[in-house]
C-alpha cells in the first residue's frame, strides 16, 4: 500500500483534543475575573505545547492545538464573522446517550450586519501552532463550513432589512469564507478542514422536518450546502488540501441525529470539491459502509471507527475486520483511520479520560501500520 504524503493521513484524527484540568481551571479563573487574558494565554500556550507533543509521540503525521483557545468547535468561528452577534433566548439542541438526553442551550446568532472577514479567524491561533510543530508533522486547522451559519438558525435568524433574500445572503457567506480560505493560505496553511454536522444530520427524517421549520428545502438542501462550500474553496491554492467532518453531534459523549449516510452519499462523494472525507462508523447508529460505493476516484474516506464517546479501547481485531469490511465497497486505498469525532467539540469534552484518548490514537497509528505497511509515523513514535 502507498504512504499518503499529503492530507488526510493513513492515521490522522478529527481536531479537538480534551482541556486538560489546568486549563479548565485557568479559563474558570478567567471567567471570573481572576486572571487577565495574557495570563489565560500563557496556560492556553503551555497546554497547546503539550497537546502537539502527544500527537506526534503517539505518531501522528497532522496536528491541531485541540481547538484549545475555543469553548465551542463551531460557534467561536461563527461569532468572529462580520455582521453575526449573539442573541438571547439561546438554541435548544437535544442530545442523547445511553442513559437518556440532554439538553444543550449554546447562545444563538443573529445575522444582522454584512457579513464578511475583517480579521483572519483564528490566525494568531494558527501561526502558534505552527511555532509548535515539529518538521515531520503537518499543522491543520478547523473550521466550521458555512452550511454551519445557516443550520443554526435558517432564514429567522437573518435580519431582512440587511438580507431581503437568500441569494444575497449566500453570495456575501461564501464569499467571507473565500477570504478566509485566502488568508489562511497566505499564513501558510496546507491542511484546512470544514467540519460540517449539517451534511449527516440531513440523513435523519427528523433533522430534515427541522430543516424544513427553519425554511429550508429539506430533500435538497445537502445539495445546495454542497454548492456553496464549493464555492466557499473555488479559489483554494493547489497546495492546500481540504477535508470535511460529518458527525452526528458530539457534546459530553451525546448525540444528535441517527441515520446512516444514503441520503447524502451520492451527491456529498460525486460533487463535493474536498480532498477527503472524515466519516463516523463508530457503531450502528451511523448506518453500513454501503454508501462507499459512490466514492470516486482520487478522493479518500477516512473511516471513523475508533469512538471518542467512551474510554473503553477497541479490539484491534475488530478494527481490522471493520476496514476489510469497508473494503468491499472502496478501495482500500482510498481509506484511512480515525476516531469518530473530536474528544472535546466543546469545552466541556467527552466522558473519557485524557490517557485513554492517547491509548486510542496509538491504536489508530498501530492498525494503520498493519494495513496500509508503514505508517507515515515520527521518528519520535519510532525511537
Amino acid at each position: 500500500m502507498a504512504l499518503r504524503d499529503t492530507p488526510p493521513f493513513r492515521a490522522d484524527h478529527v481536531g479537538s483534543l480534551l482541556r486538560p484540568p489546568e486549563l479548565l481551571a485557568a479559563r474558570g479563573d478567567h471567567a471570573a475575573g481572576r486572571i487577565d487574558d495574557e495570563q489565560l494565554r500563557a496556560v492556553e500556550d503551555e497546554a497547546i505545547r503539550e497537546v502537539v507533543a502527544l500527537q506526534r509521540d503517539v505518531g501522528l503525521r497532522s496536528a491541531t492545538d485541540g481547538e484549545f483557545r475555543r469553548a465551542s468547535w463551531h460557534m467561536d468561528f461563527i461569532y468572529s464573522l462580520d455582521g453575526i452577534s449573539t442573541t438571547p433566548g439561546g438554541l435548544k439542541i437535544q442530545f442523547h446517550n445511553e442513559q437518556g438526553d440532554i439538553e444543550f442551550t449554546p447562545a444563538a446568532l443573529h445575522v444582522d450586519g454584512k457579513l464578511g472577514v475583517s480579521e483572519t479567524i483564528f490566525g494568531d491561533a494558527f501561526r502558534f501552532l505552527q511555532s509548535c510543530v515539529s518538521t515531520d508533522q503537518v499543522p491543520k486547522l478547523t473550521i466550521p463550513s458555512p452550511s454551519m451559519v445557516h443550520y443554526r438558525g435558517g432564514q429567522a435568524a437573518i435580519d431582512k432589512s440587511v438580507y431581503p433574500d437568500m441569494d444575497s445572503f449566500w453570495a456575501d457567506l461564501v464569499a467571507a469564507y473565500r477570504e478566509q480560505v485566502r488568508r489562511l493560505a497566505e499564513l501558510g496553511c496546507t491542511y484546512l478542514q470544514f467540519d460540517d454536522t449539517s451534511l449527516a444530520y440531513l440523513n435523519d427524517p427528523k433533522q430534515r422536518e427541522y430543516m424544513r421549520e427553519i425554511g429550508g428545502d429539506a430533500e435538497h438542501q445537502h445539495e445546495a450546502y454542497i454548492r456553496h462550500i464549493n464555492e466557499a474553496l473555488a479559489e483554494r491554492p493547489a497546495g492546500m488540501s481540504v477535508t470535511t467532518h460529518m458527525c452526528r453531534g458530539n457534546f459530553r459523549s451525546s448525540w444528535v441525529a441517527e441515520g446512516g449516510y444514503d441520503f447524502v452519499a451520492e451527491a456529498l462523494f460525486n460533487e463535493l470539491a474536498v480532498d477527503g472525507f472524515f466519516m463516523e462508523w463508530d457503531d450502528a447508529r451511523s448506518g453500513g459502509f454501503e454508501p462507499l460505493r459512490f466514492l470516486p476516484k482520487g478522493k479518500v474516506v477516512v473511516l471513523g471507527l475508533v469512538t471518542t464517546k467512551r474510554g473503553e479501547l477497541e479490539d484491534r481485531d475488530a478494527l481490522l475486520r471493520r476496514i476489510e469490511e469497508a473494503a468491499r465497497y472502496a478501495d482500500l486505498e482510498q481509506l484511512c483511520l480515525s476516531p469518530q469525532c473530536g474528544f472535546s467539540s466543546t469545552v466541556e469534552g467527552n466522558l473519557l479520560s485524557r490517557e485513554q484518548q492517547a491509548d486510542k490514537l496509538r491504536l489508530i497509528v498501530d492498525v494503520a501500520q498493519e494495513v496500509w505497511g508503514a505508517a507515515e509515523v515520527s521518528p519520535a513514535a519510532l525511537a
